[in-house]
């Protein structure tokens, strides 16, 4: 029979390997998403705010349905941070996304890739639109409703000693 402190480092370790492979998993599916992009684009300047989207996204949702497993389950005082943190982070991720939007609108998604067949700029336009608008809005849906997944998670755990 284990001890309860080797079960709890075993579970720790665990905890450290998932988050290691989840940040694997997010860094992959962005370069994947964004490639396409980088490719086929000259200066592309929403880089960084496609990245964060994409990060954003992954990463708060799986906070919101695997909050159990990952390393800030069981520590109240971080979560509690989180809480308030998620206020400025959805006002950026407004802010970059509003700032997309309105470029697009004004120029159009063609004006930064590189000169290529008519079909292939629309498409390419098309999907940068589509991924950009796909991310940034589940990243702030997801922004919105994490928040309320910690505040759960925090009054289960105080009133049920559970997760």
């Amino acid at each position: 029979m284990k001890k309860t402190g080797e079960r709890s480092s075993l579970e720790t370790k665990r905890k450290y390997l998932l988050e290691i492979v989840w940040w694997v998993i997010t860094a992959l599916v962005t370069l994947l998403v964004i490639l396409p992009v980088i490719q086929n684009s000259n200066d592309y300047p929403f880089i960084f705010s496609n990245t964060l989207f994409i990060v954003v996204f992954i990463t708060l949702v799986r906070y919101i349905f695997f909050l159990k497993y990952t390393l800030i389950a069981t520590r109240q005082y971080l979560k509690l941070t989180l809480i308030f943190l998620c206020i400025p982070l959805v006002f950026t991720l407004v802010s970059h996304l509003n700032h997309f939007i309105t470029y697009i609108d004004e120029n159009s998604a063609e004006s930064f890739l590189k000169e290529m067949p008519e079909i292939k700029a629309t498409r390419i336009g098309n999907y940068l639109k589509t991924e950009m608008l796909l991310f940034g809005v589940g990243s702030i849906i997801s922004g919105a409703v994490f928040p309320f997944r910690l505040l759960r998670s925090i009054w289960k755990y105080r009133n049920r000693g559970v997760v």
